[in-house]
C-alpha cells in the first residue's frame, strides 16, 4: 500500500514524528489486519519511506492510522517535521 502525507510531531509524554495514513487505507488495514493486532488496534508493519525500509507499528487514532517515523530514518531520508513522507506499508 503506497501513499504520501504530511510528517507531524506528537508532542505527549513520549514525543515522536507520525505521518497519518489516509482514511481508505485505514479501513483497509483494518479489515485484513485481525489476525495480526497487537492488541489495542495496533498493526505490526514493514515500512519504506525513500531508500529506508523499517518496522514499527501503526497506531489507531480518531479512525485513521498512524505511522511512526524514527529518528534513524529522517536523518537518512533528510525529513524534517511538515515535509512530505511517500511511504510504503505491508502488513508483518
Amino acid at each position: 500500500m503506497e501513499f504520501s502525507g504530511r510528517i507531524f510531531f506528537w508532542c505527549g509524554p513520549a514525543p515522536w514524528f507520525f505521518v497519518t495514513v489516509p482514511a481508505k487505507h485505514s479501513l483497509a488495514f483494518e479489515a485484513i489486519s485481525s489476525p495480526v493486532t497487537q492488541g489495542r488496534g495496533v498493526i505490526p508493519v514493514h515500512v519504506r519511506i525513500g531508500e529506508t525500509k523499517y518496522t514499527t507499528s501503526l497506531v489507531p487514532k480518531n479512525g485513521r492510522n498512524l505511522v511512526p517515523i524514527k529518528a534513524s530514518v529522517r536523518k537518512a531520508e533528510e525529513l524534517e517535521k511538515v515535509d512530505k513522507a511517500a511511504s510504503q506499508l505491508e502488513i508483518r
